[in-house]
């Protein structure tokens, strides 16, 4: 850190930074950072109710109605019935999103080991021991 730096500052030019790596990592795909997001929590807890997939995003359902929308229109996302009931919708990932969703995550974890490749293994620990508390206040 740059002694005129404040801590606010370096957390935020490291937080931009992480960020346009981690934007183009999702070049190969042409997709968004929301839409990668979303592949995500598809990807971990399988189909959802559109507010569930809300929730996870930390956005309002209509929201989500769009970002679904565009997986769709990508081939990356289907609505489908719930079978406990019939009047709600499940969203999962198709077997497309399935392969594509793995590819980002391997894509964006590469991109992730690049970037704090410059901490030793104390300092990430360290990181991330202090990134949890900060988490969890």
């Amino acid at each position: 850190m740059r002694d005129d730096d404040t801590l606010s500052e370096a957390f935020w030019a490291v937080a931009r930074r992480l960020r346009h790596r981690t934007k183009a990592s999702l070049e190969p795909w042409d997709i968004s950072p929301s839409l990668a997001r979303a592949m995500g929590v598809l990807s971990r807890h399988g189909d959802v109710r559109l507010s569930v997939l809300a929730d996870h995003l930390h956005i309002v359902p209509r929201s989500a109605t769009e970002v679904v929308d565009d997986l769709e229109r990508l081939g990356f996302a289907e609505r489908g019935p719930d079978p406990t009931d019939r009047r709600a919708v499940l969203v999962g990932l198709t077997p497309a999103g399935i392969e594509t969703s793995r590819a980002i995550q391997a894509a964006r974890q590469q991109e992730s080991e690049r970037f704090f490749a410059e901490l030793s293994d104390a300092d990430r620990s360290e990181l991330v021991r202090l990134l949890g508390k900060l988490r969890e206040a």
